[in-house]
């Protein structure tokens, strides 16, 4: 049985899958903020109930957000601040008494859509996740790509290149982001940083879900916004494109619900590569929430490993 742990600020929580990777059970508690034993505990209680459900000794993997440090065994997350640089890895595998593998939240969400049987011909994936924030994760030949400080696909913090600053104008805010850089792309293509623009430009602060429904409904301001953005998207791919030479940019969030994407971006790609190089396939997310735990659970195997 593979177990796949997806955790977050507000939940945790396990999906188990059997040999044929069909999910057969999940459960969720929420996350414990006020005690890292307590967090502990919650995650060997939730195995302890798998391996008695289904009499196994189920392998494992964890998805959470934040930055894996391998060498140290430690993870850095601004979510749960009872786990930041606590001996985590080491912990927890002591408690369960197996290997355990993880990664960022964003990299298994990546590992599920790349490992899907659709897309087993793209050997180069980007995901990019649109929704409060801008994350992402890089897979090259099935396997997930961290870097030396667990910091690969952390796309959002790319600072604008000079072609996004064509399209909004050089005057535009260089918003502070909560990394403590300011400009990063975060701040203006994710669900938050498109309602930043409209409310920037417009002057009215409008939900995403709102100035998408003014748009399908012919309105002009509404039109001027998703064409800029939908603009912008497809210049931040062209950079992207530049450090992975993907065949497949899979979309996940919130905003990977509007269609426009789909339609639009790829059309404007091309000016933004170079002459040689094509328009990868743009397709949104297949696992939607469910795929943290399912690609957390896909690193538990040992030809991920």
């Amino acid at each position: 049985m593979l177990y796949g742990f997806d955790i977050g600020g507000t939940k945790i929580e396990i999906a188990v899958f059997d040999e044929h990777f069909q999910q057969i059970w999940c459960k969720r508690v929420p996350t414990p903020q006020d005690s890292y034993e307590a967090f502990l505990a919650s995650v060997v209680s939730l195995v302890e109930e798998a391996d008695n459900k289904f009499n196994t000794l189920g392998q494992i993997g964890i998805g959470m957000p934040g930055m894996i440090d391998h060498k140290n065994r430690t993870i850095y997350t601004t979510n749960i601040n009872v786990v930041k640089n606590k001996p985590f890895i080491d912990d927890i595998e002591t408690k369960l008494g197996r290997p355990i593998a993880i990664n960022n939240d964003a990299n298994c969400f990546a590992l599920s859509e790349a490992l899907d049987d659709e897309y087993h011909n793209y050997h180069n994936v980007i995901s990019v996740i649109l929704g409060t924030g801008l994350g992402g994760g890089i897979v090259i030949n099935r396997q997930v790509i961290s870097g030396a400080n667990g910091c690969t696909g952390e796309i959002g913090h790319i600072r604008l290149p000079v072609d996004m600053f064509t399209i909004l104008g050089h005057d535009i805010p260089l918003i502070e982001c909560g990394c403590g850089q300011k400009g990063c792309c975060e701040r203006y293509l994710s669900g938050t940083g498109f309602e930043w623009l409209y409310q920037h430009f417009y002057h009215e602060s409008l939900s995403a879900k709102v100035i998408i429904n003014n748009y399908n409904a012919g309105d002009e301001r509404a039109n001027e916004h998703v064409e800029r953005y939908l603009e912008l998207l497809a210049a931040y791919f062209g950079n992207l494109m530049m450090i992975v030479d993907a065949e497949l940019i899979v979309i996940g969030g919130g905003l990977s619900n509007f269609e426009q994407i789909y339609q639009q971006v790829p059309q404007r790609m091309a000016k933004y590569l170079l002459k040689q190089m094509r328009v990868p396939h743009i397709a949104k997310a297949k696992y939607g929430d469910s795929g943290g735990a399912r690609g957390a659970a896909l690193l538990s195997l040992n030809t991920i490993l």
